[in-house]
């Protein structure tokens, strides 16, 4: 393949890894576990909730950017935190897919006449209880986005080569019931890119760029 067409971090680079990791086995299991091995709060009593999220990557003229959402403050559950658009699978979703879809319109207002869905990464389990389907996709820009309120604070957009360069993931800790619960952190300006987030961009540079 020609110099051109793998230009490092464009949107030609990207398509082809994601199809050369879709042709391998994950060899593992991804999720929090692997920054926590036998930690308690990974002892899940209750069966794992599956969700999905829309890993949308827009192709820009300087480069591919990732689309990152902030949640909103008020709502109970990781308010505040940065994430991608997603959520629980519904039983009239016909699969992840269809459900990051679903929630990136109804999150951010991102239509799926812009986006491309162009593979899964394997399924990370977060602590708290779910197993996410990351789906990867490639965003034709020209759209427009219009947040809910409810669920999301702002919308943002960040290099690909910014998040897939390790020296920008660093180890971070917290305490959880006495114990320290560790995750990465990926700050990026005045947003604070951490916890599950961190983890399936970890993941995505693992099996795509290391």
């Amino acid at each position: 393949m020609d110099q051109v067409t793998r230009v490092p971090f464009s949107i030609a680079d990207f398509r082809v890894r994601v199809a050369a990791q879709a042709a391998t086995t994950p060899g593992e299991d991804f999720g929090d576990h692997r920054f926590n091995p036998d930690h308690p709060r990974l002892q899940h009593v209750k069966p794992l909730r599956d969700a999905a999220v829309l890993i949308p990557v827009v192709d820009r003229a300087e480069g591919a950017m990732v689309l990152l959402t902030k949640r909103a403050e008020k709502l109970r559950s990781h308010s505040g935190q940065v994430a991608f658009p997603g959520g629980t699978i519904d039983p009239t979703d016909p699969g992840p897919e269809a459900t990051a879809l679903r929630e990136s319109f109804e999150e951010i207002g991102l239509d799926c006449d812009h986006i491309e869905i162009i593979g899964r990464m394997p399924d990370y389990v977060s602590g708290s209880g779910y197993r996410i389907v990351p789906v990867l996709s490639v965003v034709r820009p020209g759209f427009s986005l219009t947040l809910n309120a409810d669920e999301v604070d702002a919308a943002f957009e960040v290099p690909l080569s910014f998040l897939m360069d390790p020296a920008n993931h660093t180890r971070d800790s917290r305490m959880w019931n006495d114990l320290e619960w560790f995750f990465y952190d990926m700050p990026y300006g005045d947003q604070r890119i951490w916890g599950v987030t961190a983890g399936i961009i970890r993941t995505l540079y693992e099996r795509l760029y290391a």
